[in-house]
């Protein structure tokens, strides 16, 4: 097991700071290896535990990172030390990421949002790091492996031979495409990153940052998008509820 490695909830996950996710980017490119570096939270917890294809695509991930102040809480109700820097949100680590990929030169392949909006992101980082090597394709296309729009999307890829993936189709659909397509995906390393391009194009609003800090994220999510979130964050948050008690229950009776 890796020394960042925890095991709690039923999953795995990965304690590591912005500065030492860019460092894991800068060794896969090093290496010149393949490592998909993925994330947690409460929705992927319940996903994870409902749906196989998910656990598939965890098990062949190199690292998940925890993204949610909620899991931080648990993790330190469930004894293990996690700090406050270790629950890292794309709103929070793009602009570290890219400033990273500007002065290294890493290029940067992001795959996902609906047309047009990848690419106002990928010109609003470009202003901010003028050297930013960035190209972008929308994520509404059609998932079927030999679907022509999926073969363009991994031939454009392969073309421009990133550094680094970010695949933003929200989740679970970016597992599940990153899955299905893995051996033909030239890339360093491949991320899982949600929402991130809208929120740097403005589509949809960013939390303020302090309600991150806090573990309140969700309430400004919720209230932005509640027709499409209120599931998420009003349903599911009660199932790894269970878990955290179930969890603590088998800790109690071993400790006796």
């Amino acid at each position: 097991m890796k020394e960042t490695s925890l095991k709690f909830l039923g999953v795995q996950v990965d304690a590591l700071s912005i500065s030492e996710l860019n460092s894991l980017i800068a060794e896969s490119i090093k290496r010149n290896q393949k490592w998909i570096i993925a994330h947690h939270n409460l929705h992927s917890l319940h996903i994870y535990h409902h749906d196989p294809k998910m656990r598939s695509f965890y098990a062949l991930a190199d690292y998940a990172h925890i993204d949610g102040m909620p899991l931080i809480l648990l993790g330190r109700l469930l004894g293990f030390a996690l700090k406050r820097e270790q629950r890292v949100t794309y709103a929070d680590w793009v602009w570290s990421l890219m400033s990273e990929a500007a002065q290294k030169g890493w290029r940067v392949f992001y795959l996902g949002s609906k047309p047009g909006v990848a690419e106002r992101g990928a010109r609003i980082l470009r202003e901010k790091f003028a050297s930013l090597q960035i190209a972008t394709a929308h994520g509404y296309i059609d998932m079927r492996k030999d679907s022509q729009d999926n073969l363009a999307t991994l031939a454009a890829i392969k073309a421009y031979q990133p550094h680094v993936l970010m695949v933003g189709m929200g989740m679970p659909r970016q597992e599940y495409w990153i899955l299905n397509n893995l051996e033909h995906i030239h890339a360093n390393a491949i991320l899982t990153s949600g929402a991130c391009m809208d929120y740097v194009a403005g589509v949809v609003p960013t939390p303020p940052r302090w309600m991150g800090k806090l573990g309140l994220e969700w309430s400004y999510r919720l209230l932005s998008e509640p027709k499409r979130l209120w599931r998420r964050y009003l349903l599911e948050p009660w199932f790894v509820a269970r878990l955290f008690l179930r969890e603590m229950w088998a800790s109690y009776d071993q400790a006796r």
